[in-house]
């Protein structure tokens, strides 16, 4: 099976630690980068050319919504 490789993008601290490190316990599964805010999560899923992007909602500076948006423009392989 191959590995899918996850970026957690969430300004909560607690629950994106909580979170990954769920992830890490699952089989094929790799966290490849964590990130506080939409613009981060674009700028890291274009760098780290995960397969998933798993994105809040509510950020600052971009919305999980915009960030999404933009992520799957630039991105479109990307789910």
């Amino acid at each position: 099976m191959d590995t899918i490789k996850v970026l957690v993008a969430d300004d909560h601290a607690g629950f994106r630690t909580t979170l990954t490190s769920y992830l890490r316990t699952q089989p094929g599964v790799e966290v490849v980068g964590e990130v506080t805010n939409g613009q981060e999560a674009v700028a890291q899923a274009l760098a780290l050319d995960p397969d998933i992007v798993l994105v809040d909602v509510r950020m600052p500076q971009t919305n999980g919504i915009d960030a999404a948006r933009e992520i799957k423009v630039r991105r479109p392989d990307a789910c």
